[in-house]
């Protein structure tokens, strides 16, 4: 949090030098020049502190015989020490994801520069979602033996959560604040709901996360209302493929446990997101329009058409993630029969929002004519 907090304050002083300036227009809701590159500190706060303990753990391998002389930091070595050997294992995986991170977020960077054709980016997307799954090997379960579906569904449940967060971009705080609250409660279900097969809590996942949250939250401080810094295709797409992998990489439940249904709880924590994507894209294919085409039909934009002000849309936005992001934290510890109450719970409240925005759209229909 500390150092992407630093990092984007660096950023928002530099960004005008280096050509990084988004400029109001008509699909815009902000009216005067406001920096990007937001998702350079967002990185930042990522990877530097994953390369600090990466460095630190190296050290601690290669020179057992370490002494620090206090008694507290003398039985902490005592206990990290059988770990490292694991730790530096599973950095392998953490740095190619970091990697594939960081491409995203070099594509994000150059179209926030450039101006990158959505073909192009979309390739890329799919490209690095297909390094995920057919590289990696990583692949989301969902206790069908059918090898190709799980595949294919987790190339398109990155691709979606990538540009679902992109597409929530559109006002101060608001993707930031939906990623930090979806990170942080993915991360609280993971630490707290043990693995269905180690039966201990899910450290490098739940780790990686609260990483996330806090360089989220350094972030957050420069974009919450009014925005002195945009995070910019660079850290939503960054932000959208953290979360897609994460969710990828976590347990949530198995057979011998008879805990299938806690493989839903990324559905609960990130439903507002998808809601968000799903209706836009519903909304510009209906026009007649291109589904990439910005503009201004986003769940926010919708709002402030309601008569919310652009603030209270975002605190809504956050209010409804959170809500339906509690239900993950119940997937684990309830039956089937509980899991089924949770979905309608988090289903009604899509279903909420959906009739509000259908009345007032009506209401506004009529009024007109």
């Amino acid at each position: 949090m500390i150092i992407a907090g630093i990092a984007t304050g660096v950023v928002r002083r530099l960004a005008p030098k280096l050509g990084l300036v988004d400029q109001p227009s008509a699909r815009k809701v902000h009216v005067i020049p406001t920096p990007l590159g937001g998702g350079i500190g967002i990185w930042l706060g990522l990877v530097i502190p994953f390369a600090i303990a990466q460095l630190l753990v190296w050290y601690g391998a290669t020179h057992p015989e370490m002494h620090f002389g206090w008694p507290l930091l003398e039985k902490g070595w005592q206990f990290v020490q059988p770990h490292l050997a694991g730790y530096l294992t599973k950095s392998v995986s953490l740095w190619i994801l970091l990697g594939l991170a960081t491409v995203l977020a070099t594509v994000g960077l150059l179209d926030d520069l450039l101006g990158l054709g959505w073909k192009i980016r979309l390739a890329i997307q799919f490209i690095v979602a297909g390094v995920v799954v057919w590289g990696l090997g990583w692949k989301l379960s969902f206790f069908i033996a059918i090898p190709v579906i799980p595949d294919i569904v987790t190339v398109f449940w990155i691709v979606a959560l990538i540009n679902s967060f992109n597409m929530l971009d559109n006002m101060d705080g608001l993707s930031a604040g939906i990623a930090g609250i979806g990170s942080f409660m993915l991360a609280s279900v993971l630490l707290l709901a043990p693995d269905p097969t180690t039966a201990g809590p899910q450290l490098f996942v739940g780790g990686f996360l609260l990483a996330l949250t806090g360089s989220i939250l350094g972030f957050l401080y420069h974009n919450r209302p009014p925005a002195k810094i945009f995070m910019g295709d660079a850290g939503s797409y960054l932000i959208g493929f953290c979360m897609a992998v994460m969710t990828i990489l976590a347990t949530f439940g198995s057979y011998e446990e008879n805990s299938q249904h806690a493989i839903l709880a990324p559905l609960c924590i990130l439903a507002v997101p998808l809601y968000d994507l799903v209706t836009v894209l519903y909304i510009r294919i209906r026009q007649g329009r291109s589904p990439f085409q910005p503009d201004k039909c986003h769940f926010s934009h919708r709002l402030v058409e309601m008569g919310f002000s652009k603030t209270s849309a975002v605190m809504v936005i956050y209010l409804l993630t959170a809500t339906c992001g509690l239900g993950a934290l119940l997937l684990h510890r309830v039956d089937r029969i509980g899991a089924v109450l949770v979905l309608l719970l988090v289903f009604c409240v899509l279903c909420l929002i959906a009739l509000i925005e259908l009345a007032s759209r009506r209401k506004e229909r009529d009024r007109t004519e």
